[in-house]
């Protein structure tokens, strides 16, 4: 009869102990910190990302805004259809100016080269329709306040591409969207 009493008082300690230890961890999360985690976008990645298009509309600004999840980095191209806006944006160890080779330096932790597929000039008549000057920062961008962009640089237009580099905290997830008369690089504040 001790026995007995024994080996039941030990399934209940036991089933007890199993009982606890299986209730999830995230019971014990704040609901500010689950609506924050479901609110921010996952899944983006950190690899090269490329639309094969082009266009002979030009690139007329460029420009950055802060969100609660990510930095964006947006170039406006007035007329270009979504369909004829094509990019190619991806991690660098170095940006480098297209047909010269000259390395162009940016600051931050990781360096995003973006690279759009229509010019920064007038194709008929070559005049310029975006002041950037090469190797500087991007005129009128201000990153204060910025939780992962560091630094811009212009690399110039040539042949119909124009590159740019966006300096970033580290190498973070990112997504791109082209739509009509914009290309959008979101660039993600944490993994």
């Amino acid at each position: 009869m001790v026995r007995s009493r024994t080996v039941w008082a030990t399934a209940a300690l036991l089933t007890a102990t199993l009982g606890v230890a299986a209730v999830p961890a995230t019971a014990t999360a704040t609901p500010a910190t689950a609506t924050r985690a479901a609110a921010c976008p996952t899944g983006w990645g950190s690899l090269a990302k490329t639309y094969l298009a082009g266009t002979a509309t030009p690139l007329t600004n460029v420009r950055t805004g802060r969100h609660d999840c990510y930095d964006r980095f947006v170039v406006d191209v007035p007329g270009a259809g979504a369909a004829e806006l094509g990019f190619s944006v991806a991690y660098v160890d170095r940006l480098y100016q297209d047909a010269s080779g000259r390395p162009i330096p940016v600051g931050g932790g990781a360096i995003l080269e973006v690279r759009v597929n229509a010019p920064s000039y007038d194709p008929e008549t070559g005049t310029p329709t975006y002041p950037g000057r090469v190797a500087q920062p991007l005129p009128g961008v201000n990153l204060a306040g910025y939780s992962t962009f560091r630094d811009t640089r212009y690399a110039g237009s040539f042949e119909g591409v124009t590159q740019f580099g966006l300096g970033v905290r580290a190498r973070l997830p990112f997504r791109v969207q082209h739509l009509a008369d914009h290309l959008v690089v979101d660039v993600a504040h944490t993994w």
